[in-house]
């Protein structure tokens, strides 16, 4: 998996880009896959065993390196967003994130959702933060900038993952390039994993920012 420290930094030492914002030098490895009733695995067993986690989870792997450009407007890159969500780790800067009595700090975009409808039970793929990068990251982020809120979380459970769901055989329809599964659910061994998925609850509204110039 991707270390905290392979990516570009500043003079300051700093991540320049949020830690876990793809670079142009990236991309999701193509790998052929089989898929059984037993689930779907990569072809190559060397590889397959590589992309699992403790728990068997199969997780798309990366190649290239952080060169080039930053993709801001890209998903998140999955070794570094695992690394992130796993560890609680700041989206911006890859250190622990911002904690207070009211709980961790989260800031989301807020889409689609209804300002004063309760934000409990959110589903997120997008890591916590640190204060200095939660300042920061609504200039870089375009989905922040379209407006976001800022919470604090209390319990923030690891839920599931989001990928690509493989049919069973003999399914119709091709593969959900876009699920979202639990890790109790009967499809989990059916899933390519790109991003691991928290469920916060226990929140606070601290702050809903309007869309930034």
């Amino acid at each position: 998996m991707t270390a905290v420290d392979d990516v570009p930094r500043n003079a300051a030492g700093g991540p320049m880009a949020p830690y876990v914002t793809p670079w142009t030098g990236e991309s999701v490895l193509a790998a052929s896959v089989t898929v059984t009733t037993s689930g779907v695995a990569y072809a190559d067993p060397v590889l397959d065993a590589h992309a699992r986690d403790l728990d068997g989870m199969l997780w798309a792997l990366c190649a290239g390196t952080a060169t080039g450009r930053p993709e801001y407007a890209a998903e998140l890159h999955p070794g570094r967003q695992r690394i992130a969500m796993e560890g609680l780790l700041c989206a911006g800067c890859g250190k622990p994130a911002a904690r207070d009595d009211r709980g961790m700090l989260w800031i989301l975009p807020l889409l689609d959702r209804v300002v004063d409808r309760p934000w409990e039970d959110v589903r997120s793929a997008i890591p916590p933060m640190c204060e200095p990068c939660a300042e920061v990251a609504p200039m870089l982020c375009p989905r922040l900038r379209k407006g976001h809120v800022r919470l604090r979380v209390r319990e923030a459970e690891l839920i599931g993952v989001r990928g690509t769901l493989h049919p069973r055989p003999g399914a119709p329809g091709p593969p959900d390039s876009d699920a979202e599964v639990r890790h109790d659910s009967p499809e989990a061994p059916f899933v390519i994993a790109r991003q691991a998925v928290r469920e916060l609850r226990r929140t606070t509204v601290v702050a809903f920012l309007a869309a930034t110039p």
